[in-house]
């Protein structure tokens, strides 16, 4: 039963399970599984039935009016029954559905300090003393898709990661920048101190007369003419 969702998914419209339990509900007429079951085989059983109805829910097709599935036990244990089904509705995308049974008691939506879902009040408890024959329960649920409802929470953590990641590349980013600006600011300043004081020394050098004037302010050399040549001189004479 644990592998037929594997074997055959969305295959079934409708599927009774009436799943291996401690048969608490028996007592009546079976006094002897008083004796043969303890606590540790009733946990065990709850395992198997979590299991079991789990693959039975994904062997379900919900396509053309199907889905619906019978969850039966013939136990009176609120971990063999409410327990199993409420875990289921964390599990699946399914819900409960009225069983159509006109007698029965509904079952429990709290137990102890425990707390069960509200629709559980759909399913039904039938007691030896109460309706003269064996204890058993019964709850009816109706697939709505295939979908899961933590696929919703892994995909919007991961949403959360990837913005997450986002966000803290554009803040390495933009404190790179201010980093980078910060620098700037702080050698802009060091290098006006420098110019500043080059200009300093030059207003001081040229009020003491020893500033170099530059080749700008030096006299030129006068140029020598070349010698003249002897028709020169005689058209100078």
């Amino acid at each position: 039963g644990r592998k037929l969702g594997k074997l055959w998914p969305n295959k079934f419209d409708k599927v009774l399970l009436d799943a291996p339990c401690s048969g608490l509900g028996v007592i009546s007429r079976d006094p002897s599984v008083k004796v043969q079951r303890t606590m540790a085989d009733v946990q065990r059983t709850v395992v198997l039935q979590k299991e079991i109805l789990l693959s039975a829910i994904d062997a379900l097709s919900y396509k053309k009016g199907g889905g619906y599935i019978v969850y039966s036990t013939c136990s009176v244990s609120v971990a063999e029954n409410e327990e199993v089904v409420n875990y289921v509705l964390k599990k699946r995308d399914v819900k409960l559905v009225d069983t159509g049974l006109d007698f029965g008691k509904p079952g429990f939506t709290r137990y102890q300090q425990k707390r069960f879902h509200p629709s559980l009040a759909l399913t039904r408890r039938f007691y030896p003393h109460v309706h003269n024959f064996d204890g058993f329960y019964v709850a009816k649920l109706k697939k709505l898709s295939d979908k899961r409802p933590g696929d919703d929470d892994v995909d919007d953590k991961v949403d959360a990661e990837e913005a997450s990641v986002v966000h803290d590349d554009d803040e390495d980013v933009s404190t790179s920048e201010s980093s980078d600006k910060g620098e700037k600011e702080e050698k802009s300043p060091t290098r006006s101190k420098k110019a500043m004081g080059k200009s300093q020394q030059k207003r001081d050098e040229s009020r003491n007369g020893t500033v170099d004037a530059g080749p700008a302010r030096k006299k030129a050399k006068r140029a020598v003419p070349p010698p003249m040549s002897k028709e020169q001189k005689k058209q100078k004479q």
